[in-house]
């Protein structure tokens, strides 16, 4: 079962300095990093900087559509018209159906704000103790969405169409 997870930190840069820790603990058989990707919000910034971990072409990759469609809904859809913000709309019922629903985009965008970053990461395989304790000293709050097999599936079919 992978698991998507959102860790906001209480600066620009702690996002970043995660990912490569996280990097290192599948190194270590720790955890398997499906994707990910890195959102940084710098103070005074007017909406946040976004990077895809790169060279992730496996079968556990959900690609750039992937974290710009649940980019776009978490941070975009406040600032545009409603006509688009509909398009986002029916995207986002359909993303409810493989674990992603409304309760998770609102608290993701409520955590998000200027001087923070966050690590959005899809992962299985993970010695929850050890990765835990590695992250044991870090400031951070955690959002959970476990997808299960078909959940998984769902969401790989939404955007391979």
């Amino acid at each position: 079962m992978s698991t998507i997870t959102v860790w906001k930190f209480p600066t620009p840069d702690g996002a970043q300095a995660a990912e490569d820790k996280l990097l290192e603990l599948q190194k270590e058989g720790l955890v398997s990093v499906l994707d990910a990707a890195v959102v940084s919000f710098p103070e005074g910034a007017k909406k946040p900087k976004t990077k895809q971990l790169h060279n992730l072409g496996g079968a556990g990759a959900l690609g750039g559509a992937f974290w710009g469609m649940l980019f776009g809904l978490i941070f975009l859809v406040p600032l545009l018209g409603a006509a688009i913000g509909a398009g986002f709309g029916a995207l986002a019922g359909g993303l409810s159906d493989v674990g992603i629903d409304d309760d998770f985009i609102n608290k993701v965008r409520n955590e998000i704000k200027p001087g923070t970053s966050a690590l959005f990461l899809m992962s299985s395989d993970t010695v929850v103790d050890k990765v835990r304790d590695a992250f044991e000293h870090t400031p951070m709050t955690l959002i959970e969405t476990n997808l299960s097999t078909a959940e998984e599936e769902k969401l790989r079919e939404v955007f391979e169409a």
